[in-house]
C-alpha cells in the first residue's frame, strides 16, 4: 500500500510517495535521485549506504522509509554548506582516505555521527566506530587518521 511519507532530507522538507516498507536507500536513489548514498551488501553489513537518522548512523538499505516520517535524514550529498566540505569530507581529501570511494560516503557519514556524539575519541573509539564499515581497497589506515584530523578541525584545532 503506497502512502505519502514526509520527511525532512539534507534540511529541507520532502515527501514521497511510497509503500512504507520499501527500503530507505531506494527511495533516496530512485524516487529521490540522491545516489551519493550506495548500495553495498543490501544486508547493513558493510555500511555503504549508512545515512544519520537524527543523527544517529542507519543502514538505510534495511530501514523501511516509513520509520523516518517525520525524521531528519541527513546523506553525504546535505554536509557540504556554502560550498564548503564538512570537515570529516575534507579530511578524507587530505588524508588520501580513499582509494576506488565506492564505501566513502558510508565511512564519511559514519564517521560524522560518531564526533557528533563524542568530539574527542581515541583511536580505539575511532576503531570501533568503524568496524562495521567495509573497505576492500583496505585503507582503515588513513581512515582513522582523517577521522582524528576532523575532530581536530571541529574542535577549532591545527589540521
Amino acid at each position: 500500500m503506497t502512502e505519502t511519507i514526509p520527511f525532512n532530507l539534507d534540511g529541507t522538507a520532502r515527501e514521497v510517495r511510497a509503500d512504507p516498507a520499501r527500503d530507505l536507500l531506494t527511495v533516496l536513489r530512485e524516487d529521490l535521485e540522491s545516489t551519493g548514498t550506495k548500495y553495498g551488501c543490501g544486508e547493513a553489513q558493510c555500511g555503504a549506504c549508512t545515512v544519520l537518522v537524527d543523527g544517529v548512523a542507519t543502514r538505510a538499505c534495511v530501514t523501511p522509509v516509513g520509520v523516518v516520517l517525520g525524521r531528519d535524514v541527513r546523506t553525504i550529498e546535505g554536509l557540504e554548506r556554502e560550498g564548503r566540505l564538512h570537515p570529516v569530507q575534507q579530511a578524507f581529501l587530505d588524508e588520501d582516505a580513499l582509494q576506488c570511494g565506492y564505501c566513502t560516503p558510508g565511512m564519511i557519514m559514519g564517521a560524522v555521527a560518531l564526533l557528533e556524539r563524542n568530539t574527542s575519541p581515541t583511536r580505539a573509539e575511532i576503531v570501533r566506530a568503524m568496524n562495521p564499515h567495509v573497505c576492500r581497497c583496505c585503507a582503515y589506515p588513513r581512515i582513522v587518521a582523517a577521522i582524528e584530523s576532523a575532530a581536530r578541525v571541529m574542535k577549532g584545532g591545527a589540521v
